[in-house]
């Protein structure tokens, strides 16, 4: 498998295309070829290539901060040269003035695969800004590690935020050119939009049904982001952020696991069995204690269950459903425990006055389900097999890897 990276420094025709542009990258750690080389340093040894700036998202380039809502400066690379822009800094739009140092934007991010993981909104951020100032974008394509399943409600007009950068489910299946793509006609934009496609990209294909295991080295694209198995859970577990519990945050398996101090994981496994087994599929739930080192409970004996999807005796790619597993563990706490104060109330990336978990899910819808004695899973699942079905017709026109 070649990535969208390796094609363009492999193939002359490609580079011939960027002669006499100026070029500038927008990258983070995962951003290497398969020798692990960094994209930037890649391209800066080309000499056909002229590479006058690049970007880093959120965590920045190199990868550095913790947490959400922990900006990165502005800096010049110490070895190029170059302005290193911060898109999660002072701004996470880019200005007029960054706009105007390159001709040629290259994009070279490893997404996850869904739609709160913020590489995608400024995914559309560039590609907006790049149609005002008549700026080429090309996307040079990596893997979607969760592989084509759809899962979750779509976002709901007047939610959008920089978790929440359109109407897409929160599982959506896309690689980033692919993204790219339906922006650019979901928005109307008109811009000069290359996808440097991959070469033989097989997301149907075990063991890794999207990441080509035993191919690839993982880096992490984000610090909590270690491994294949985060990144199968995480359309599920990156809810627990709006939520009291720990999601692992401050341990060696951050969002693959969740629990808090008081919570009695047993009760809570055997409730989701009861109401909901259908939704523990394609899975290990294992209970188990953990210790988070920072963030919630930092010091604190939690009791939790961690997600086990590494194996294939406990792994079933298409049966799996994180999203829908993690609403059924809150919505079991809050039958067990009716009064467990479950969301967290504090600013969630740049949105003030409306709830975390809210955000994230791009509407109230889930919440309000949870915390409905009288809505029963089928009530959810109604809701979200109509946004799931819409999507799946809706992304067709963009695969490019069928």
């Amino acid at each position: 498998m070649k990535l969208g990276i390796e094609r363009l420094l492999e193939d002359p025709a490609l580079i011939r295309r960027l002669a006499g542009r100026r070029v500038a990258l927008l990258a983070h750690p995962a951003s290497v070829t398969r020798d692990l080389t960094h994209s930037l340093d890649a391209l800066a040894a080309l000499p056909d290539i002229r590479l006058v700036a690049a970007f880093g998202p959120q965590h920045g380039l190199r990868g550095d901060k913790q947490d959400n809502m922990i900006e990165t400066p502005d800096f010049v690379d110490p070895r190029l040269g170059i302005p290193v822009f911060s898109l999660y800094g002072e701004v996470r739009r880019p200005t007029a003035a960054m706009m105007a140092q390159f001709d040629v934007l290259l994009v070279d991010l490893q997404d996850l695969g869904c739609r709160i993981y913020t590489f995608i909104t400024t995914l559309r951020y560039m590609l907006e800004a790049a149609a005002t100032h008549g700026k080429a974008v090309w996307v040079l394509d990596r893997p979607n590690p969760a592989g084509r399943p759809v899962e979750g409600l779509r976002l709901r007009p007047g939610w959008e935020s920089f978790v929440g950068a359109g109407p897409i489910p929160m599982r959506h299946g896309l690689t980033m050119g692919e993204l790219a793509r339906w922006y650019c006609a979901k928005l109307k934009l008109e811009v000069e939009l290359e996808v440097v496609r991959m070469d033989q990209w097989l997301p149907a294909d075990a063991p890794g049904y999207g990441w080509p295991l035993q191919e690839r080295s993982w880096v992490n694209p984000s610090p909590n982001a270690p491994n294949l198995s985060m990144a199968r859970c995480y359309a599920g577990t990156v809810m627990l952020e709006g939520t009291t519990l720990s999601e692992g945050r401050g341990t060696t398996r951050p969002l693959e696991l969740f629990g808090a101090p008081d919570i009695d994981a047993l009760a809570l496994t055997a409730e989701m069995q009861q109401l909901a087994p259908h939704w523990l599929a394609g899975c290990r739930l294992r209970p188990c204690w953990f210790e988070p080192t920072f963030h919630k409970h930092a010091g604190q004996l939690c009791h939790g269950l961690q997600l086990h999807v590494d194996d294939a005796v406990h792994y079933d790619h298409a049966a799996f459903k994180p999203w829908r597993l993690m609403a059924l563990a809150f919505k079991c706490l809050r039958r067990i425990e009716p009064n467990y104060q479950l969301w967290r109330d504090f600013d969630y990336e740049y949105e003030r006055g409306k709830l975390a978990i809210d955000v994230i899910n791009g509407s109230d819808l889930l919440r309000l389900w949870v915390d409905d004695p009288a809505a029963d899973p089928a009530d959810l699942d109604r809701m979200a097999l109509a946004d799931e079905t819409s999507w799946r017709t809706e992304r067709k026109p963009f695969l490019l890897y069928r």
